[in-house]
């Protein structure tokens, strides 16, 4: 399940001897999401930079050339462009996506640091074979964010920390929701299909008939 205060709630009072688990993939895209975070702030520093260079070009009677990169981005494009290289772990790069981050990172240095902290905690899920390993990669994780200081991540440590508990218990079978997500969306493609459902009933029929 996520972090939803009123699933827990929900789960505590329905099932209260069950094992609750936080998915993996739930905690992994909030650190993600930090890290957009980070490069979207830049990205609109860049724009209102830009504007304002293109202004004074303009008062001068001058016309704006922005600084090109080996390339071909501009610096809002190469801020625009790194947003898919940022939620691929960096073996899994394409050749213009490792040349695009070998220019943003050496520029953006905290933008690197937010990258490397979101990969380090998926590696953790990826790596640890036990809860003792994971708790302590986790623990040496959380110091290192504090010590970062980067805004967006502390919320994410912070949740980590209120919920680390049911984070770990993802080691004790490997447990995910990955399978029911996806059985999700193809019910949403199925749906969107017909543009719509008006007989609820006959709809089941038909989804049990096709994926059951």
């Amino acid at each position: 399940m996520d972090m939803a205060a009123n699933m827990i709630k929900a789960i505590r009072r329905c099932f209260s001897n069950a094992e609750r688990v936080i998915d993996r993939f739930h905690v992994q895209t909030l650190a993600y999401d930090a890290v957009q975070e980070v490069r979207i702030k830049y990205r609109w520093e860049a724009l209102d930079e830009e504007n304002k260079l293109i202004d004074a070009a303009k008062k001068n009677k001058q016309t704006y050339q922005p600084e090109v990169f080996s390339n071909g981005d501009t610096l809002k494009q190469l801020l625009a462009r790194s947003r898919y290289l940022l939620f691929k772990h960096q073996s899994k790069w394409t050749g213009s996506q490792k040349e695009r981050a070998d220019i943003l990172f050496p520029r953006y240095p905290e933008l690197h640091k937010t990258y490397e902290l979101a990969i380090r905690l998926g590696n953790i899920f990826t790596i640890c074979k036990s809860k003792q390993q994971a708790f302590k990669r986790l623990a040496i994780w959380y110091n290192d964010v504090e010590a970062a200081g980067i805004e967006s991540f502390k919320t994410v440590s912070r949740l980590v920390q209120n919920h680390y508990l049911s984070i770990l218990n993802f080691f004790n079978n490997r447990s995910t929701n990955a399978s029911a997500g996806s059985f999700n969306a193809k019910v949403k493609a199925f749906r969107a299909a017909l543009r719509g459902v008006r007989d609820t009933s006959f709809f089941l029929f038909r989804l049990a008939n096709i994926y059951a």
